[in-house]
């Protein structure tokens, strides 16, 4: 190669290299005080939830909502010999309830309390407690899956209320929770009294929601799909508290030393499975298994594996009947 070839490659690279240079963004300079981090966002699907509208309408009494069909295996049975027939149990839950239903990350295996109630009853539908098809539902779409028959029961933290059996059944009850708050340490919020102004979050479609807009109108309430959200907000320090059943709370607070659960009860919440309207049958069999689960030491068993942060295992809640 030529010198003059020499002198024009070596301008072309100069160039390239000048053009490189002037291409790389300049860094701002941040004035005294500046944070230098954005917020981050909130997760997908967060919503402030709007005021509660006028009571037109009182709710609907259904006397005591707990109260189920009573077991009774003699009788048809056109929806369990449906699902034998199968082969599976389609369940309904989520799994960002840690302690109640959530994905292992060592096994990514779907485990926990409300999980393993689906076992018994799968154990006594089968004689194997894993025939089991999870189908993920937020706690929004837990009547609606119920209501189109999408899945055969809902195992999800799911409170019986006279307004839910207006459109779907449950089992008797088989867990009974306490709604209360869930703070980090040494926010200074002792309770719900401590939240009025404040930011808090619940997921949408629960009864949680509704007792905290009646007891604190003036609190700005983040609604999100799942319990897990909750976390997220509240250790990215976007709200000042979680509120929900103290099974839930206690399930957020096991995955961050810094959580603390607070202040007294704010309502209880029976749980009860969730079955389609139609499926009467599938009511008395899932009652057949919650009572066998009580006399037998399994629910204790359950109770013990899971939710000790709790307290000491209560006795299993007793079953009424309508029938």
């Amino acid at each position: 190669m030529n010198a003059r070839a020499l002198l024009a490659l070596g301008a072309v690279v100069l160039m390239t290299l000048t053009g490189c240079a002037t291409a790389q963004p300049s860094v701002a300079t941040l004035e005294d005080g500046e944070n230098p981090y954005t917020a981050p966002p909130l997760p997908n699907g967060a919503e402030f939830a709007t005021p509660l509208p006028p009571v037109t309408d009182p709710e609907p009494d259904c006397g005591d909502p707990t109260a189920s069909l009573r077991p009774d295996p003699a009788g048809p049975m056109p929806t369990v010999d449906a699902i034998r027939a199968r082969g599976h149990l389609v369940v309904g839950l989520d799994t960002g309830s840690n302690l109640m239903s959530f994905r292992d990350p060592s096994t990514g295996t779907v485990q926990g309390f409300d999980v393993d109630i689906a076992r018994e009853v799968a154990r006594d539908l089968f004689g194997d407690p894993n025939r089991l098809d999870f189908k993920i539902l937020t706690s929004a779409d837990r009547l609606r899956a119920l209501e189109e028959g999408s899945v055969d029961i809902v195992a999800k933290t799911m409170t019986i209320t006279c307004e839910r059996r207006q459109t779907v059944e449950f089992s008797s009850q088989y867990f009974v929770a306490h709604q209360r708050v869930l703070v980090v340490g040494g926010s200074g919020v002792d309770g719900v009294d401590d939240l009025g102004g404040r930011t808090v979050c619940v997921a949408r479609g629960t009864t949680s929601l509704t007792r905290l807009q009646e007891l604190l109108p003036d609190a700005r309430i983040l609604t999100v799909p799942m319990w897990s959200d909750c976390l997220v907000v509240l250790q990215q320090h976007q709200v000042d508290a979680v509120s929900t059943d103290d099974t839930i709370l206690a399930g957020l607070a096991s995955q961050d030393p810094y959580l603390e659960i607070v202040g007294d009860s704010l309502g209880i919440e029976p749980y009860g499975i969730g079955i389609p309207p139609a499926a009467t049958d599938l009511v008395r069999f899932v009652n057949g298994t919650l009572e066998r689960i009580r006399r037998d030491g399994t629910w204790t068993r359950l109770y013990d594996t899971w939710l000790t942060t709790l307290g000491p295992a209560p006795a299993p809640p007793a079953a009424t009947y309508r029938d």
